[in-house]
């Protein structure tokens, strides 16, 4: 799906707090409020919701923190006060109305991974080669057609391989999902 977002790039942020060499790692907290988000009541995760990026992964450009869309500011159903938007990785990385951010040492122990460990890796990143325990992942849905449309192939990082292929070089995708 293309939004046209409104925000900045995470990096810009994350530069003005000089992070030292130990930061390693980007955790993201969701605002947690059952009354104003019911399915906060439910069991089906721990909350509040967390989400994480390795650093680099934070600075990279097409890394942002969203405050609007379609020039308007950001509508609580679509994550506000303040939104993750990582293109490549799939939509759970994707934290919406975040209410702390932390750098950290350590990889966090985020929301779907702590749920389903052997489902959701950290990285989440899209990768088509690598089918997810209980669905292929190598055919996509195109947003807007119709129920008979054909799937297409999915892209690697969706599509972003070129600005992003860099940041898991020396990784094994099958491996690190």
């Amino acid at each position: 799906m293309v939004v046209p977002w409104i925000g900045f790039p995470l990096a810009a942020m994350l530069k003005q707090f000089k992070p030292t060499s130990k930061a390693k790692y980007v955790e993201f907290t969701t605002l947690y409020n059952p009354k104003v988000m019911p399915g906060q009541s439910s069991n089906t995760l721990e909350w509040p919701y967390v989400e994480g990026l390795r650093l680099d992964e934070a600075m990279n450009p097409l890394t942002l923190l969203a405050t609007g869309m379609y020039d308007d500011k950001l509508p609580k159903q679509n994550g506000a006060p303040l939104r993750l938007i990582v293109p490549w990785k799939y939509g759970f990385k994707s934290i919406k109305a975040i209410v702390k951010i932390r750098l950290t040492e350590q990889m966090p122990k985020t929301a779907w991974n702590k749920n389903a460990p052997d489902e959701y890796g950290f990285f989440a990143n899209v990768n088509p080669d690598v089918a997810h325990p209980r669905w292929s992942q190598a055919r996509e849905k195109v947003l807007g057609g119709s129920l008979f449309s054909p799937k297409r192939k999915t892209e690697m990082f969706n599509g972003y391989g070129k600005e992003v292929a860099h940041l898991y070089k020396a990784m094994d995708l099958t491996r690190f999902i």
